[in-house]
């Protein structure tokens, strides 16, 4: 691995994540719109896959601060612009499936992660609350999709008008 390359492990969760993601959102976002014979298909689908982003992003953390990152290729106001909407990723990519699940649970759904395993709910059934955590899950969901496309503008700043390596320590 070159020097300036993240480590694989860390490579291979971002991948993972951005798939993960990249196929999550659009199920959420297409809940309303389907047919009530599918729709808790959909449902199972996009609890099950959130439930697995949840897990890898706690994973990716704990990889993250064990093997770190690679030395920052640029310095100043782009750099710390970059670290802020990286952690602010890595929040929303926590807070947005923690607050799906917990919204689910207190809605009195349980997650039957891929109608396989039943997952234990911290809190049962708790309609008081439910609302917020579904807000929270939407509204994080909304800023999440701001995060990522801001994101794709740096990488494309760095790909095509910086032309540094940015890309390739991900890849």
């Amino acid at each position: 691995m070159e020097a300036s390359a993240y480590a694989p492990t860390l490579r291979l969760l971002h991948w993972l994540v951005a798939t993960l993601v990249l196929s999550v959102w659009p199920l959420g976002f297409m809940i309303k719109f389907v047919r009530d014979e599918v729709k808790l298909d959909f449902y199972m689908l996009h609890e099950s896959l959130g439930f697995i982003v949840l897990w890898l992003m706690l994973v990716r953390i704990g990889a993250r601060l064990t093997s770190g990152a690679p030395s920052a290729l640029t310095d100043g106001i782009e750099h710390h612009v970059a670290n802020v909407v990286h952690v602010l990723l890595y929040l929303f990519l926590i807070v947005m499936p923690l607050s799906g699940f917990l919204a689910t649970n207190a809605h009195g759904f349980p997650l039957h992660w891929f109608n396989l395993v039943p997952i234990w709910s911290p809190i049962g059934k708790a309609p008081e609350i439910a609302p917020v955590f579904s807000a929270i899950h939407e509204w994080s969901s909304w800023i999440l999709l701001g995060l990522f496309a801001l994101h794709i503008a740096g990488v494309i700043f760095h790909h095509v008008i910086r032309r540094d390596g940015t890309l390739y320590r991900i890849l």
